[in-house]
């Protein structure tokens, strides 16, 4: 429904680009059962004249026959479209309703309040950009307030109007309103989210501060809620930097066209453009940007188009066309930790098999792990094993092909997925990704129990004549961490010690053969090297492992894991442009060449280590001088015997 213009009479082309020009407001209204969600779209409606003679005849007829507003029009049954909504008073099914003012076009999703029906409280509140939670002013924050507040939260929904409805059943207290506005305010200051809540004391039968200001609550001086959802803001929340649009179809009419269909999910696109495709990596430049209006010379977020290129390159549905530029990658994994809201009847057990699907395409997918359940009413974090329907829990899942992704907090379009049954095809959750995933804090399974070994520490101790410890060799690419760990591993041997050198160019080759080189990728080869090393040095025996291990809390974790007491980090502290004219492998000379690589320390951060237990380098000496520093450090320390 549009407002009424005199344009419409005298310049309808004129009216229509007017009406074009309107930005979109998306909201739903969402809380409690019976808070009088469906009454307020109704009456938001009705006073903004936006209900046709028709509708309101059979809303008059309705109202006499099933109507639950006394003498009054319901004007819920304006939304509530289902018998059984009518019959029951309730909503179960999300209804849209789209009409516009002359400000602003909304479309407007009236959820239901049910617990029951939480699941299709996610579904409207996934497009949203702003929410009423409705309050009824008698009962104050129930639970369903605070589960829809969460789940707006969640999914990065800031624009949040409190509407504490029925005032007029509580006299139009100014006391109850603070009191619940106080309330509602302690809940959400435990929310990690940024909401940013209004607070509008109203009465939705009434017609009190939803068009109109009232006359009753003359004590409150703030807009109605017509004119602040004409005036909020919420362009701010629009990222204009990181280009990003999802190929959803490759369109081919005829010989000479070959476009990419989709929509900007983010970033601004425009003719000239050099555009990459992920996950190839191929880029091209955007000649043009096609419409069903015409050639566009700019396009943002929310713009379903069509892309040309300058020249053929291999893009099919489900990849992804990011600006060009090393701060505009988008993440890869395997495996994520994401938000899930479980929307299915049946219980998810960790390890069944389900189809993911999200804005990069369709893969096969597990939740691998539960981290914690979210307690909706304390927000406490709770143990479990699994989840039952409207459950919100932080999981690891798992996937089969590579994942593409941003962060949810960054882009709700390419940070978010659907988990589907593969036998029913229903959606059984929603998910909202918050990263790659790491398996330093999974929890084996409780089925298995730890295997204790028939030889003691101290009968190892005795055979080889040395106490187990974990050498840790970090350093820049080309610090020479290899040349003196295998001078190391050199002498320990000729002093008869028991030594295994881990190295990770040979880890890269075996163990580690399935990861590549980002940073969630170099954190998890830093895991498993030390879970090797710890069951090294649970047999006795001295490890050496050889890492660039960039990040310093992948260090930190990997003393934890195998014991600080037997952990000795190294940091081969060579200078950067002795690194660089070394250059092993040539990975230099290929970052130089253009070639996209990521070297630590150079296109990305190396944490250099604070308090290492040695700093050595055999720049200006030898590798055999540096093994020689390490081997005295053992030994000071009473590893092996002095001599």
């Amino acid at each position: 429904m549009s407002h009424s213009s005199d344009l419409i009479a005298t310049d309808i082309d004129a009216y229509l680009a007017e009406h074009e020009r309107k930005d979109l407001l998306r909201l739903l209204t969402c809380g409690s059962v019976d808070d009088g969600k469906s009454t307020l779209i109704g009456r938001l409606l009705h006073d903004s004249n936006m209900v046709y003679a028709d509708h309101l005849q059979a809303l008059e007829a309705d109202s006499a026959v099933m109507g639950s507003a006394g003498d009054k029009l319901d004007l819920a049954l304006l939304m509530d479209g289902l018998k059984a909504e009518r019959e029951q008073g309730i909503t179960i099914d999300v209804a849209y309703r789209y009409f516009s003012t002359q400000r602003r076009k909304f479309i407007i999703a009236d959820t239901p309040g049910h617990e029951q029906y939480t699941r299709n409280m996610v579904t409207g509140a996934s497009t949203a950009q702003l929410a009423i939670v409705m309050v009824d002013a008698r009962h104050g924050v129930m639970q369903q307030t605070k589960r829809h507040t969460t789940i707006a939260s969640l999914l990065g929904i800031r624009h949040v109007v409190v509407a504490i409805n029925k005032m007029d059943l509580v006299d139009f207290s100014q006391s109850t309103f603070e009191q619940i506005k106080k309330d509602y305010e302690v809940f959400t200051d435990n929310l990690d989210g940024t909401i940013e809540p209004y607070f509008l004391p109203m009465s939705a039968l009434l017609g009190d501060n939803v068009v109109n200001r009232s006359e009753a609550m003359s004590w409150f001086d703030g807009p109605p809620l017509m004119e602040h959802l004409e005036t909020v803001d919420v362009t701010e929340d629009a990222d204009l930097v990181h280009f990003r649009m999802p190929v959803q179809l490759v369109t081919r009419p005829d010989l000479d066209f070959r476009g990419f269909a989709g929509t900007v999910a983010s970033g601004t696109v425009a003719p000239g453009d050099r555009v990459t495709a992920v996950p190839s990596g191929a880029s091209a430049v955007v000649e043009r940007i096609v419409t069903f209006d015409g050639d566009l010379d700019l396009a943002g977020p929310d713009q379903a188009v069509t892309l040309t290129l300058d020249r053929e390159i291999d893009v099919s549905r489900g990849d992804v066309f990011i600006g060009t530029g090393d701060e505009q990658d988008m993440l890869r994994a395997h495996r994520v930790d994401a938000t899930l809201v479980w929307m299915a009847e049946t219980p998810m057990v960790p390890g069944k098999q389900y189809l993911l699907q999200s804005a990069t395409g369709k893969s096969n997918a597990s939740v691998s792990a539960i981290r914690y359940r979210l307690d909706i009413n304390t927000l406490e974090q709770e143990a479990t094993s699994r989840l039952e329907l409207n459950d919100i829990a932080r999981c690891a899942v798992s996937v089969d092909r590579e994942l593409l992704f941003d962060p949810y907090s960054q882009n709700r379009t390419t940070g978010s997925f659907i988990l589907v049954d593969r036998i029913t095809n229903a959606t059984v959750a929603g998910g909202m990704i918050d990263g790659p995933s790491s398996h330093w804090d999974t929890r084996a399974a409780d089925t298995l129990t730890k295997q204790r070994s028939a030889v003691t520490r101290e009968e190892r101790a005795a055979r080889y004549d040395q106490q187990p410890v974990t050498v840790l060799l970090t350093g820049l690419t080309g610090a020479g961490k290899g040349p003196i760990a295998a001078a190391l591993e050199r002498q320990l041997f000729d002093r008869g010690r028991t030594v295994l050198r881990i190295d990770g160019q040979n880890v890269r080759q075996g163990v580690s053969k399935d990861l590549g080189f980002t940073p969630p990728e170099r954190s998890e080869n830093v895991r498993r090297v030390a879970e090797v090393a710890r069951l090294v040095n649970a047999q006795g025996i001295i490890a050496i492992a050889v890492l660039l291990a960039p990040d310093a809390d992948d260090r930190e974790r990997a003393a934890e894991l195998i014991g600080r007491d037997r952990f000795v980090e190294v940091f081969v502290d060579t200078p950067l442009d002795v690194c660089r004219e070394r250059d092993p492998g040539g990975l230099y000379s290929a970052l130089e060449a253009g070639t996209v690589i990521d070297i630590p320390g150079v296109t990305s951060d190396y944490d250099r280590p604070v308090s290492p237990d040695l700093v050595t380098t055999d720049h200006g000496t030898t590798s055999d001088a540096a093994a020689a520093q390490i081997v005295a450090l053992l030994a000071d320390r009473g590893f092996i015997p002095t001599s």
